[in-house]
């Protein structure tokens, strides 16, 4: 099956404490069905120091369920689903279901 949401896409928070937060995907874990979004799902860490890094404690991108994301429309910035489309020239493209315009390309 083809990814609906990759890296480097604009999603909106549909659900949880960071409820319509929007943010850039930094990774998405399939497997686990997990993305990691740029300052949304912020955790603190108790980090100990070691030869490279500082200890304390740290804030960092917790990783948050696919199904609680949605991707970014376009051309509103609002959440909306995901559908394909094969080009003429036979390539498969994502397209926003609300508007119609073209994700990716």
């Amino acid at each position: 099956m083809a990814a609906k949401i990759k890296k480097g896409d604009k999603v909106v928070v549909l659900t949880g404490r960071d409820k319509g937060r929007t943010g850039e995907v930094i990774q998405v874990m399939p497997k686990e069905e997990r993305a990691l979004v740029r300052g949304v799902n912020i955790v603190k860490r108790h980090q100990r120091q070691t030869a490279n890094q500082e200890g304390g404690i740290i804030s960092k991108e917790a990783p948050i369920q696919l199904s609680n994301v949605a991707v970014a429309d376009p051309k509103d910035s609002k959440p909306t689903r995901v559908g394909f489309q094969v080009l003429e020239d036979g390539t498969k493209v994502r397209v926003a279901k609300r508007s119609g315009e073209r994700i990716d390309g």
